[in-house]
């Protein structure tokens, strides 16, 4: 009887795992149709899933004004066209993330497991300043972060024994 249940519930897991994967793929086949446009004065500005410019067209008096003009009308039409497929690829993929958020984590499954994403750096948001902008300099001045619990991997594994998945203990 209690292999049984065990067998069910391995099968329920099972499925739901498939059927999460098939949902994951279904929302990544949509993500990769997706488009955003923005337009700046006199440019628009057409970026893919991956906020990759697919697409500029300037307005037919784009002559009467200067290069400079131009330029920043184009960086600023990529900026916001990128801005709204941030905006559309998190609309889609919300579900998923709100389906996620209700699973329990692994430290809850399992004792004395870490809760590794508490522990996750949170990464930045990339500069929008130009290639070299005051603010972009400064971040370069910056040092980079140094973890102090961090151990070597040659260190860590000549003080672990033999307790890795092929010792006689499993």
């Amino acid at each position: 009887m209690v292999r049984e249940r065990g067998e069910a519930e391995a099968a329920s897991i099972m499925e739901g795992f498939a059927r999460q994967m098939r949902e994951i793929a279904e929302a990544s086949r949509k993500r990769t149709l997706l488009t955003a446009s923005a337009t700046s004065g006199r440019v628009t500005v057409t970026v893919n899933a991956d906020c990759i410019v697919i697409a500029t067209k300037f307005a037919s008096d784009i002559a009467d004004v200067g290069y400079d003009e131009i330029a920043k009308a184009v960086t600023i039409a990529a900026q916001q066209a990128s801005a709204d497929m941030r905006r559309q690829t998190e609309e889609l993929l919300r579900p998923l993330s709100d389906k996620r958020a209700k699973m329990p984590k692994l430290s809850e499954l399992f004792e004395g497991m870490p809760d590794l994403e508490s522990q996750a750096p949170i990464p930045q948001p990339a500069s929008l300043a130009p290639p070299q902008a005051k603010e972009r300099l400064a971040q370069k001045a910056e040092p980079a972060p140094e973890f102090s619990d961090a151990v070597d991997y040659e260190d860590w594994h000549s003080t672990r024994g033999n307790s890795g998945p092929t010792s006689s203990g499993w």
